[in-house]
């Protein structure tokens, strides 16, 4: 069962109803119980770092979310839930992210419409990703967001893509998977990497 996490932030049916399409089994979830017994763990959201993060601590969710994680098991975090796994973000202030990923989440600068919205191309830099298995050179992906990751270790960075500047959108790393983008509004390309999480083997990546 892949638990996808309801902590009152973003268009959870979107998401779960491209999972549906994808053949998942999901369940859409706050019980930090059902997180906890998932096979796999999907994190959406849009907002803001410093809401989410406490959001999910009145819920109960980070301890169990992180301990999946350590353990092993496939993650998917989308938008928000890409951001959530730094350390911290310019939006956040001292609010601390889970941590997972070393670096901060940054604000764009500069003369640059904000927020980035629209459609966006990738640039592979861990052609292995087995997210990414099918992506094309001609395939775009939809973005709504102000801030961007900038991990520290960029052997985490899956994927780039360029607005004013080149960004981390993508992240990869063990069992753990993340987009800046939003795969379940990036029609074909971006089911193509749902059904891509679906199929993963749990704990066996």
């Amino acid at each position: 069962m892949i638990a996808i996490v309801d902590y009152g932030m973003g268009n959870l049916r979107s998401v779960e109803k491209a999972f549906e399409n994808a053949g998942g089994r999901v369940c859409v979830t706050a019980d930090r119980r059902i997180v906890e017994r998932a096979e796999k763990i999907v994190l959406p959201g849009v907002g803001g770092f410093a809401q989410a993060m406490h959001e999910l601590r009145s819920r109960k969710l980070v301890e169990p979310i992180s301990s999946k994680i350590k353990a092993g098991t496939p993650y998917l975090g989308i938008c928000l839930g890409l951001q959530l796994l730094f350390s911290q973000s310019d939006e956040g202030g001292k609010t601390r992210g889970f941590g997972v990923i070393p670096g901060p989440v940054r604000r764009f600068t500069g003369n640059l419409k904000i927020p980035h919205m629209g459609w966006n191309d990738l640039t592979l830099k861990k052609p292995g990703c087995p997210l990414f298995k099918g992506t094309r050179k001609k395939d775009y992906f939809y973005f709504v967001h102000s801030y961007y990751p900038e991990p520290e270790d960029r052997s985490w960075v899956a994927t780039t893509t360029r607005y004013g500047r080149s960004f981390c959108s993508a992240v990869w790393k063990g069992s753990v998977l993340a987009t800046q983008f939003h795969p379940e509004k990036s029609q074909e390309a971006g089911l193509r990497l749902v059904r891509n999480f679906v199929n993963l083997p749990a704990l066996a990546l």
